[in-house]
């Protein structure tokens, strides 16, 4: 029996299969996947430089390199093994490192690309709003609780303090991040993008533990976010 080599378009067609199976069957393939269009729409639209896009591409093709690595070693150990391997354990950990550590690399890149850019945009505006009394940030978490708490009346879903549409934590989390964003005067971009990751982590806690939808946290950050904004704007 002659055994035919593939072709060219054969091993094209090999490769679009193992990119496609990936994604179809690993949850962080498609967050990589969904995160690398988000940040390059965005550097298209606050135009950064030709070094900086080359700088973000590398990145995103250095995580989604390693995500696949780390899957065809996972399906590998898997088929050797059917029984629990300390080595095989290790292998599979190796390889997760391995995507951490890109995923780490590609966020510090993003972060050093995007600062410069959105402090240069934001910072007029921000600084506008910024002129606000420390008081319009205690009557907008005052404000934002109270609009949770009816929301939850309103639905009959959940207690005030636990459950139903929408979360009450991320609504304050969220809240607080953009009224950092708006006071902090030195060093904006770092403590607003610090706050943001506090705020992220947050919400991820409430899915995760099952108290709160994915939506009902989307729902309860958007309402922090923009009553907190609002007021800022009302009152500047």
């Amino acid at each position: 029996m002659i055994i035919r080599r593939p072709s060219l378009l054969d091993s094209f067609n090999f490769a679009f299969e193992g990119v496609i199976h990936v994604l179809r069957t690993q949850r962080n393939m498609r967050i990589h996947f969904a995160v690398a269009g988000v940040v390059l729409v965005a550097a298209v639209a606050i135009g950064v430089s030709r070094m900086e896009l080359i700088a973000l591409l590398l990145a995103i093709a250095f995580v989604l390199i390693a995500e696949m690595i780390n899957t065809a070693i996972e399906g590998a150990v898997d088929v050797s093994t059917t029984s629990f391997d300390p080595n095989a354990k290790l292998a599979k950990d190796i390889a997760a490192g391995a995507v951490l550590i890109a995923t780490i690399t590609a966020v510090a890149i993003g972060y050093l690309v995007f600062s410069r850019a959105v402090t240069d945009r934001s910072s007029r505006l921000l600084e506008r709003l910024g002129d606000a009394p420390t008081r319009v940030t205690l009557i907008a978490l005052v404000l934002t609780t109270i609009l949770v708490i009816a929301t939850k009346a309103l639905t009959h879903r959940g207690r005030p303090l636990r459950g139903g549409l929408p979360s009450g934590h991320a609504a304050v989390a969220f809240a607080g991040w953009m009224a950092i964003t708006l006071f902090v005067d030195e060093q904006r971009f770092f403590a607003s993008s610090l706050a943001l990751l506090l705020a992220l982590l947050v919400a991820q806690t409430r899915v995760e533990s099952g108290i709160h939808s994915a939506l009902e946290v989307f729902y309860g950050a958007l309402l922090g976010g923009l009553t907190m904004l609002a007021l800022f704007q009302l009152f500047t």
